[in-house]
């Protein structure tokens, strides 16, 4: 019998979702014309980050790795993006600096995670 993960139930998902939403939080304050460009990619990959754990989770552990992998990329993604963001100063070093913790406690929490999918 095939184990099933509640999603809804999971800290990594919460987080994600939490982080998901700081960064919509963020892209309000954005100039207008990075709506379609950084701001559309910094939500894609935020949005994925749960996204990928609510999809994965109703799959064999082995596809769920997959989607883990997924959300993971997505999160160094974002990291990247907000950097961009800092450089072009669209976010202040202490914005920076708490969605940095944030998303590397996510990081740390969901590698976990994946490592006692694979045991």
């Amino acid at each position: 019998m095939r184990k099933r993960h509640n999603y809804k139930n999971l800290k990594i998902w919460q987080l994600g979702l939490e982080i998901a939403n700081d960064i919509s939080d963020i892209l309000i304050t954005f100039p207008k014309h990075e709506i379609y460009d950084l701001g559309s990619q910094m939500s894609r990959c935020s949005v994925s980050m749960p996204s990928n754990i609510a999809e994965g989770s109703g799959r064999t552990d082995k596809s769920f790795n997959n989607f883990i992998d997924y959300s993971l990329s997505s999160s160094f993604e974002l990291g990247t993006q907000l950097l961009v963001a800092y450089h072009r100063k669209y976010i202040n070093n202490d914005k920076l600096k708490k969605l940095e913790e944030k998303i590397e406690e996510w990081q740390r929490m969901t590698m976990s995670f994946q490592n006692g999918l694979n045991n």
